[in-house]
């Protein structure tokens, strides 16, 4: 339920926003987190440098 957390709390921003009448940034707010989803999920991952 932890990993949730993050999820739960754009959604209830992108609501507020939605809410507020300001559509265009819920979009954009709902757009950067897909973006940044994306990315972590596709990054190449970190080597680490032997000792």
């Amino acid at each position: 339920m932890r990993g949730f957390g993050p999820w739960l709390a754009v959604l209830a921003v992108v609501l507020l926003l939605s809410a507020l009448r300001l559509r265009t940034l819920a979009a954009l707010v709902s757009v950067a987190w897909l973006v940044w989803c994306v990315w972590t999920w596709i990054r190449p991952t970190r080597h680490r440098r032997p000792d």
